[in-house]
């Protein structure tokens, strides 16, 4: 069974899922590989205490408030994107990095990948904004590769308060 539940945002509509304990999916209205992974059972529980303490997370987030710890988190994967998720959870709030520097540090944990594998894994990360694939940005420092939309990337970083100055939007290859 899959718990499900919807809440506003200045992004538009967020959905959030829930396995009764741990946070399976965050995902923005629109967003690739949408829901992707979810159970045919789908049950609407907005009630549900995980859902609930994931909807004052973003409230906090949006608000640029400090914020309270993170919900328990269970992004369903392979076992190289559970590593790549857990990597994007070390990114500090407000910093960036690029998809080499992860497949870098799987490296020298032993695991082999390409920076288009890791791509792959960030851009399939079922639970967007709280495992945060929006501070990655490509190696020449490209806004690229967001499932929700490069706009709203742009959005998340700048309410993080990244320092964008060095980075640009590749289809029109101007500084943002």
């Amino acid at each position: 069974m899959t718990y499900w539940a919807n809440v506003t945002s200045p992004l538009g509509p967020v959905n959030l899922a829930s396995d009764g304990e741990a946070l399976i999916g965050l995902w923005l209205e629109g967003q690739k590989y949408f829901a992707a992974g979810l159970e045919d059972t789908i049950e609407p529980c907005p009630e549900l205490p995980v859902l609930r303490q994931t909807a004052a997370w973003l409230d906090a987030y949006f608000a640029k408030q400090d914020l309270p710890p993170l919900p328990p988190l269970a992004p369903r994967g392979s076992a190289f994107r559970q590593r790549v998720w857990k990597l994007l959870l070390e990114i500090p709030f407000g910093e960036t990095t690029t998809y080499g520097a992860l497949s870098e540090k799987l490296k020298a944990a032993g695991s082999s990948a390409s920076p288009q594998a890791v791509g792959g894994a960030v851009g399939h990360n079922p639970i967007s904004i709280l495992i945060p694939c929006h501070r990655v940005v490509g190696s020449d420092g490209s806004l690229t590769g967001y499932a929700g939309g490069v706009d709203k990337k742009r959005f998340l970083l700048e309410l993080e308060g990244a320092d964008l100055s060095k980075l640009y939007t590749p289809t029109k290859g101007t500084a943002l």
